[in-house]
C-alpha cells in the first residue's frame, strides 16, 4: 500500500489494537469489555450504481464513475447490541442478542443518542454514518458484479429472504426469517461482513431519486450533513425480511429518519483521515 492510500495517522489514540491482515490496515475500539473493530478504506475510484444489462436493476441506480479522494474507517460489521449496550444506551432491538446487529433504529436515534455517546468516550474519535458513496464503494470492495461474490445470491452467502422478488407469502428454504449473528458469512475482499442482507444500513445522504450519470468527486459535498429532520434517509444492503434483488451492491432505497422497524440498523464510519 503506497504512502499516498495510508491513514494520515496509525493507529489513532483511541485504539485498543491494530494491525495489518490480508484484507488491509484495521484498529479497534474497546468500551467496557466490547471491542468493536474498523477497517481501512483506501481511496480510489470505482463504477457506482447498476448497468443497463444487470438484472434486477433499477431506473434510479445510475451508472456513473465516483472518485473517493481521501480514504476512511468503516466497521467490520454493523453496529451490535452488545456496542450499544456498553454506551449505556436501552437496546431499541427486536431480536435480542448481544451478537445480533442493533436494529429497529432510527437515523435521528443514531444521530441523537448513540453517536454523541459514542463519541464522547475519546476527544479523537469522529464517529459518523457513512456517505452512500462510501458506503457502496467499500460494499463492492474493487468487484463489478451485482454482489460483492458475484452475479448470484444463494442463501449460503447472506441472511435475506430466500427469494429474488419480493413476495409477502413465499420464503426461501432454509431463510432465518430473522437476524443473525454478525460474522455468519464470508466477508468481502475488505474485511467488511454483512454488505448484503441482516439489516438494512442507514447512510448520512439526504435522499436524491437520481443521482446522474457524470463523473463526480467526493459527491457528499454537494450535501449538508445537518441532521435536520423530514427529508428522506438513504439505506443500502437490504435485510433478512427482503429479496435477493434488493441486496445487490447498486440497489437504492429510503425511509423517513424516525422511521423504526426490525429491519434498519448501521454501521459507523470515521472521519476521512483519522
Amino acid at each position: 500500500m503506497s504512502d499516498r492510500l495510508l491513514p494520515e495517522r496509525f493507529p489513532q489514540p483511541w485504539a485498543s489494537a491494530w494491525g495489518e491482515d490480508r484484507f488491509g490496515l484495521w484498529m479497534a475500539l474497546q468500551i467496557n469489555d466490547v471491542s468493536h473493530v474498523f477497517r481501512w478504506i483506501a481511496p480510489g475510484r470505482f463504477m457506482m450504481g447498476s448497468p443497463n444489462d444487470e438484472a434486477g436493476r433499477f431506473d434510479r441506480e445510475d451508472y456513473h464513475e465516483v472518485t473517493i479522494s481521501r480514504g476512511f474507517w468503516l466497521g467490520e460489521t454493523t453496529v451490535t447490541q452488545a456496542l450499544w449496550e456498553a454506551l449505556g444506551l436501552d437496546n431499541p432491538s427486536h431480536f435480542k442478542n448481544p451478537q445480533r446487529p442493533t436494529e429497529s433504529v432510527s437515523w435521528e436515534q443514531i444521530q441523537q443518542e448513540f453517536l454523541p455517546a459514542f463519541n464522547q468516550q475519546h476527544p479523537d474519535l469522529n464517529a459518523r454514518l457513512p456517505w452512500e458513496a462510501e458506503w457502496e464503494y467499500a460494499c463492492r470492495a474493487g468487484t463489478q458484479t451485482a454482489f460483492h461474490f458475484g452475479e448470484q445470491i444463494y442463501l449460503q452467502h447472506a441472511n435475506y429472504r430466500g427469494t429474488w422478488e419480493y413476495k409477502s407469502d413465499q420464503w426461501g428454504e432454509g431463510a432465518l426469517k430473522q437476524t443473525t449473528d454478525v460474522k455468519r458469512y464470508p466477508c468481502n475482499d475488505w474485511g467488511l461482513y454483512d454488505m448484503h442482507g441482516n439489516v438494512w444500513e442507514w447512510c448520512a445522504d439526504s435522499w436524491q431519486q437520481h443521482l446522474g450519470t457524470d463523473m463526480v468527486s467526493d459527491p457528499w459535498n454537494a450535501q449538508s450533513d445537518d441532521n435536520e429532520s423530514g427529508h428522506y434517509r438513504v439505506i443500502r444492503g437490504g435485510s433478512w425480511f427482503d429479496d435477493g434483488r434488493d441486496a445487490r451492491s447498486a440497489y437504492r432505497y429510503r425511509y423517513e429518519p424516525a422511521y423504526r422497524f426490525n429491519t434498519l440498523g448501521f454501521r459507523l464510519a470515521l472521519a476521512p483521515g483519522q
